[in-house]
C-alpha cells in the first residue's frame, strides 16, 4: 500500500507553511513557500522575521492589526497580505495563523499557513475592471437618457403678458426615460395653448409616443385651438397603433389661455388626467375637474369634457402628473389629492415660481416613496399694482 511521507507532505504541500517564534523569528519553512519566494532555507530560518517578508503596507498592518489580534484571539484567518520575493517582486497571499500552546496553555510558537492568491488577485482585478467598465457604460446611458428626456421638454417656458410661469420634471429613474410631458406655446391670435400629460410606460417606446403627443398637440391647436378637439386629434393619432405591440395611451390635460380684462380665462379639456388645481389669491385652493374625459388613445371615438375658469390677479393654476399624488409617504399611505390641496393652500399670490419651488422641496422629502416620474407646471396671473397695465385682450 502506498504511504505518504509526512515530512515530504509538509515540505511539498500545495500551500506554504511557516513556523515562527513568538517574536516572529522564522523557525521552520517548507519548500513550497521557499520556491514561491525564491529564497534558500538558510536565508530565512533563524535570520529573518515573518514581518520582514511583508511589503511596507503589510508590515504596518501586521504591527497594528495582525499581531495584536493573534495575541488576543490565538488565531487569525484568511488575511490578505503581500509578501516580497527575493527578486523584489510581490506575491499576493492569504495567511492564517494559530498560536501553538504548551500543556499548561503557555504560547510556544506561531504556525502560519500561506495560500497563493495570485489567481484570485487576477480574478478580482478582472472583476474590478469589468465593474469600472459597467459603471462607465451606466454613466453613458444615464447621460443619454437625460439628454433624451430634455429633448422631450421645452428648454424654458415662455411667459404670457402679466403672468408668471414655472415647470419642473422629476425623473424617477436615471436609467429609463419617462413619459411625462408639458408645454406652453403662443398662438397667432394672441392666445396661448398649454398642456401636460403622462404616457403609460417608460423607455424608448414611451419616449417616441411622448414626442408624438407633444408635437401633435402643438400642431392641433394651430388648426383648431378648441381643447376638446385638440385631444380628439391626439386620440386619433395614438389609436392608430392600438393593435401594435408599440401602442401606448396617455392621460392629458389641454388648455387655452385668453387674456380678458385684468386677467385670463383658461378653457380646459381633460383625457383621464388628474384635475388642475386652482389656487386663488386669497389662499384657497380648489380642483377643477372635467368629468367624463376618457384616457387618450384607448377608444376610437373618445369623448373629452371641458370647462372654463377665470384667472384673476394673484390666482395660480397648477397642472401635475399622478406621480405626485401617488407618491408614498408611508408604507401604506399615499400623498393624495387632499394633501396636495392642503399643501397649496396659502401659497403666495401670483407666484408660480414659488409654488413649483415649494413642490420641488416636497419631492425631495419623499425619498424612496417617489417611484414614478413627476411633471409640474404652474401658471399665475401676477398681482396687479397701481401702475401695472392689464394684459392685452386677445384679438
Amino acid at each position: 500500500m502506498l504511504e505518504d511521507n509526512t515530512d515530504d507532505l509538509y515540505d511539498n504541500a500545495p500551500c506554504g507553511y511557516l513556523s515562527t517564534l513568538l517574536d516572529g523569528t522564522i523557525a521552520k519553512v517548507n519548500a513550497t513557500l521557499l520556491g514561491w519566494l525564491g529564497y534558500h532555507r538558510d536565508d530565512l530560518v533563524g535570520r529573518r522575521r515573518f514581518s520582514d517578508l511583508l511589503t511596507v503596507g503589510g508590515r504596518l498592518y501586521h504591527e497594528t492589526h495582525y499581531a495584536p489580534l493573534l495575541h488576543l484571539q490565538g488565531e487569525i484567518r484568511g488575511i490578505a497580505l503581500e509578501l516580497r520575493t527575493a527578486d523584489g517582486g510581490r506575491l499576493p497571499v492569504l495567511a492564517t495563523s494559530t498560536v501553538k500552546t504548551g500543556a499548561e496553555g503557555q504560547p510556544l510558537l506561531i504556525r502560519t499557513t500561506i495560500f497563493d492568491a495570485r489567481d484570485r488577485r487576477a480574478y478580482e482585478q478582472e472583476l474590478l475592471r469589468a465593474r469600472q467598465e459597467a459603471d462607465r457604460d451606466r454613466e453613458r446611458l444615464r447621460r443619454l437618457v437625460a439628454d433624451l428626456q430634455r429633448s422631450l421638454l421645452p428648454a424654458a417656458l415662455p411667459t404670457p403678458p402679466g403672468m408668471d410661469t414655472a415647470a419642473y420634471y422629476h425623473m424617477a429613474s436615471a436609467d429609463e426615460v419617462g413619459g411625462d410631458f408639458y408645454d406652453l406655446v403662443p398662438l397667432a391670435d394672441g392666445r396661448w395653448e398649454f398642456f401636460l400629460g403622462d404616457v403609460c410606460g417608460k423607455g424608448v417606446d414611451a419616449a417616441a409616443v411622448t414626442a408624438a403627443a407633444r408635437y401633435t398637440l402643438r400642431a392641433a391647436a394651430v388648426y383648431d385651438p378648441t381643447p376638446a378637439v385638440a385631444l380628439a386629434n391626439l386620440n386619433q393619432v395614438l389609436y392608430q397603433d392600438y393593435l401594435s405591440s408599440a401602442h401606448r395611451y396617455c392621460t392629458a390635460i389641454f388648455g387655452i389661455l385668453t387674456a380678458t380684462g385684468t386677467g385670463y380665462t383658461a378653457t380646459l379639456a381633460s383625457g383621464g388626467h388628474p384635475p388642475a388645481l386652482l389656487i386663488r389669491a386669497d389662499g384657497t385652493a380648489e380642483y377643477q375637474p372635467t368629468p367624463g374625459g376618457t384616457v387618450v388613445g384607448m377608444l376610437p371615438d373618445a369623448r373629452f369634457a371641458s370647462r372654463t375658469v377665470r384667472l384673476e390677479p394673484g390666482d395660480t393654476l397648477l397642472l401635475y402628473t399622478d406621480g405626485l399624488t401617488e407618491a408614498r409617504t408611508g408604507r401604506r399611505t399615499r400623498f393624495g389629492p387632499s394633501a396636495l390641496r392642503t399643501f397649496a393652500t396659502g401659497q403666495p399670490a401670483g407666484s408660480a415660481t414659488d409654488l413649483i419651488g415649494r413642490l420641488v422641496e416636497l419631492l425631495a422629502t419623499l425619498g424612496d416613496g417617489l417611484d414614478d416620474d413627476v411633471a409640474l407646471m404652474a401658471l399665475s396671473v401676477r398681482p396687479r399694482h397701481a401702475n401695472d397695465e392689464a394684459p392685452p385682450d386677445a384679438a
